[in-house]
This record gives structure tokens, C-alpha cells and sequence, in this order.
């Protein structure tokens, strides 16, 4: 069967979810095509287990998740507002730097959010969506002309689209399709995510603990007294947590904020993740008829929890773009894509650098490099203006 759509997006992700929503409500006829069996399914009961991994969505991601009426299907009662954030450097001379949502005027800094939350509001907003069609199935070639481009599947079937999104994670099919080179280095490090209950409330604070060798500590609020940890550990490191007992790993980690948040208890005990960390910069994020987003795009350190921003702020930036074209222009328009890889380079490569350069900086032993970089901190911190502009551009409010 040969289908045709305006656009074809490839990816089962929150962002390939939220950019066939954003074209379909910007009047484009869109296919999005999984790799697995991924049918928008009504709803699943309810489960009061707490998802390990959670996203920090700033005000970029919350407006246009707003906009295209998701975000208020979320579960509201599982979404945590982020009021501070609190960063600690390490030694016996930390550093330290504070924000709020006070000193940023505004009334939340960022939001946490469940990836199952957000799974299942796309997926009920995509059941219902008008020009969507959801399409199960492996693409294996990829073929581009100047009109436009065509999706094989597996399965025989065929999808001829004037624009192919790759929304296809890390590992992208379409990019490599597109012969598109990467710069590829690994951190040594892997994500170790779960969840705890706390002893004293966390007032909607957020905190990271630099602590050298150990990697770095974050612990983000969840509703009520708990909170959600992911730990950027050197992969040894890594290995033992994962090996340690769930009561354990909590006293470990309790060692870190036992005076913010008191003594930590394990709210799922067989929940417990990780994943390897790497930095990724892809030669180019438009090919011929094709576009690149999320992770497709570019993979960052999480220390900063803006992976998923990114990629939301691609689908911004994407839709902008095509919808303010030339009425001569096709969507896939060599001129049209070179505007949108523009728009995005300043950005992803300031969050690669500064994601890169942190986790560099505070993974050194090194002691005078220790005191300078506890030194910096404490400097930053007290710079009110400067201050301000960071919590600007992470939460998305610089454009």
C-alpha cells in the first residue's frame, strides 16, 4: 500500500508524539511511524507506583505543550512544580548557587512530569487528532528526490511525504539514512534513576550535589514528600548502586541531603534504572526533504535535565518555521529547513557546551581546580543579573 502525507515522521517518543500533533494542528497531513506496535490505546488504569523516569519540561516545553491542548490532559496531581534549585559544589570549601522562581519573576521555575503522564496524554490527544495517521512498522529505506522523499516498511507498504522527520532517538535510522556523520564521545558515566520518599518536605526545591569522582547527585521533587534521583555516576560506580540494596542505596544517598530533606526511604524498590551517558553532535540536523529532532539532533549530558527541552524547543522551532514559509515554498524546501537549522544551532550548541564543560570541570580531582571552580559558584552566585540571564535561557524564556 502507498500512502501520502505531507509529513512523515519517524519515532514513538514523547517529541515524534508532540511534533505529529503541532503539524496536524497547523494543517498538515501527517504519518507517524513506529517501530513497535504503538496505537493510541485508551487509557490504562489507574497505577499509583511512581514512574523512575521524569522530565524537567521548562516554560518552552510547557507553552507549546499548552498550545496543543496536552498539557492540560495531563495528571495534574502527579506534576510537580520546581520553585528553587539548589546546586552544591564539593570539598571541604563547596561552593554553592541558589535559584528561585522569586528572584526569576516568575511563578515556577519548571515543571516534573512522569514520562508515563505525558505518554498517555499524547496518546489520547493523538486518537483523537484530525490528519494523523498512526502507522506500526520498521522503516528500511529511506528514498529522497527534490520533490520530496519515501519511507519503505517492512511490511511492503510505502509512505511519500514532502518532509520525513527523524524523531528516532540517539540511534537514528533516518540520519543514517541521510549519511549524516556524528561526533560521538561517552562520558564513562551511567544515570541511575528511582525514587524516594523523604523525611521532611522538599517546599518544591530541586538539588544537585558536584561531587567530583562520585559524579554528580540530582534529587528533583515529586508530589508530596518524595522525590526522584539521578545520579550521573562513573560506570564502577554505577555498577555497585545498582548492585547495593534498595535500603542501601537510600542511605547512601540520604548522606548528600540528610539537613534539606532528613532520611530517605525507597518508594519502589525494583524500580531502579540506569543508562549510559554520551555526548553527540550530529554533522547536520537537515538533509534533502528531511528534518532532525530530539535526540536524532543532539544528546547532551543530563546534568542540566534539558534533553527533553531541546526537543521540544526543535518542535517549536520547526513548526515556526514551516508555517511562516513563502506561500511558493514546499515544506521540505531546501531554503525553508536551512532557516530552522539556523534557529537551532545557537541554542544546542550553548547547552553542549556548557552541559560538557560543567561535567568536565567538576568530574577533575585536580584541588587548585577544586577551589577555583567552588570559588566560581559562590561568585555566580552572588551576580544577580547574571544569574537572572541562566534562568532565563534554561527555562526557554529567551526565544
Amino acid at each position: 500500500m502507498h500512502s501520502q502525507s505531507d509529513v512523515c515522521i519517524v519515532g514513538n517518543g514523547a517529541i515524534a508524539k508532540t511534533a505529529a500533533l503541532g503539524f496536524a494542528q497547523a494543517g498538515q497531513s501527517v504519518t507517524l511511524v513506529c517501530p513497535v506496535a504503538c496505537q493510541p490505546t485508551a487509557p490504562r488504569p489507574f497505577d499509583p507506583s511512581w514512574d523512575v523516569r521524569v522530565y524537567a519540561l521548562n516554560h518552552t516545553a510547557h507553552a507549546l505543550l499548552s498550545s496543543l491542548k496536552v498539557w492540560g490532559a495531563l495528571d495534574a496531581a502527579r506534576v510537580a512544580s520546581v520553585e528553587a534549585m539548589m546546586v552544591n559544589g564539593d570539598g571541604a570549601q563547596a561552593g554553592g548557587l541558589a535559584f528561585d522562581a522569586f528572584g526569576a519573576h516568575v511563578g515556577t521555575l519548571a515543571w516534573i512530569v512522569e514520562d508515563r503522564n505525558l505518554t498517555q496524554a499524547l496518546d489520547a490527544a493523538l486518537k483523537f487528532a484530525q490528519n494523523v495517521n498512526v502507522v506500526s512498522g520498521r522503516a528500511i529505506k529511506l528514498e529522497r528526490g527534490s520533490a520530496g522523499a519515501t519511507v519503505h516498511l517492512d511490511s511492503g507498504d510505502s509512505i511519500v511525504a514532502s518532509l520525513v522527520v527523524g524523531a528516532d532517538g540517539a540511534q537514528s535510522w533516518v540520519r543514517g539514512q541521510c549519511d549524516i556523520g556524528i561526533d560521538y564521545r561517552s562520558y564513562a558515566q551511567r544515570a541511575v534513576v528511582t525514587n524516594f520518599a523523604c523525611e521532611k518536605p522538599h517546599l518544591g526545591a530541586a538539588h544537585q550535589w558536584f561531587t567530583g569522582a562520585a559524579g554528580i547527585v540530582a534529587l528533583l521533587p515529586l508530589p508530596g514528600r518524595q522525590v526522584s534521583l539521578v545520579w550521573s555516576a562513573p560506570d564502577a560506580l554505577a555498577a555497585t548502586l545498582r548492585g547495593e540494596t534498595p535500603t542501601q542505596l537510600a542511605a547512601r544517598v540520604s548522606a548528600f541531603c540528610i539537613d534539606q530533606l532528613g532520611a530517605l526511604t525507597p518508594l519502589q524498590p525494583e524500580l531502579v534504572r540506569d543508562f549510559p551517558l554520551s555526548l553527540m553532535r550530529p554533522h547536520a540536523v537537515t538533509a534533502a526533504c528531511v528534518a532532525l529532532i530530539g535526540d536524532a539532533a543532539h544528546v547532551v549530558h543530563p546534568l542540566s535535565g534539558h534533553g527533553m527541552n531541546l526537543g521540544f524547543a526543535d518542535v517549536a522551532k520547526l513548526l515556526k518555521v514551516i508555517v511562516g514559509r513563502e506561500a511558493q515554498r514546499a515544506i521540505g524546501d531546501e531554503r525553508v529547513l536551512a532557516r530552522y537549522a539556523r534557529a537551532r544551532k545557537e541554542d544546542v550548541l550553548l547547552m553542549q557546551f556548557a552541559t560538557d564543560g560543567l561535567a568536565r570541570l567538576f568530574g577533575s580531582e585536580i584541588e587548585p581546580l577544586r577551589v577555583v571552580r567552588n570559588l566560581g559558584l559562590n561568585l555566580l552566585d552572588k551576580l544577580p543579573m547574571l544569574k537572572r540571564s541562566l534562568i532565563s535561557h534554561a527555562m526557554g524564556k529567551n526565544g
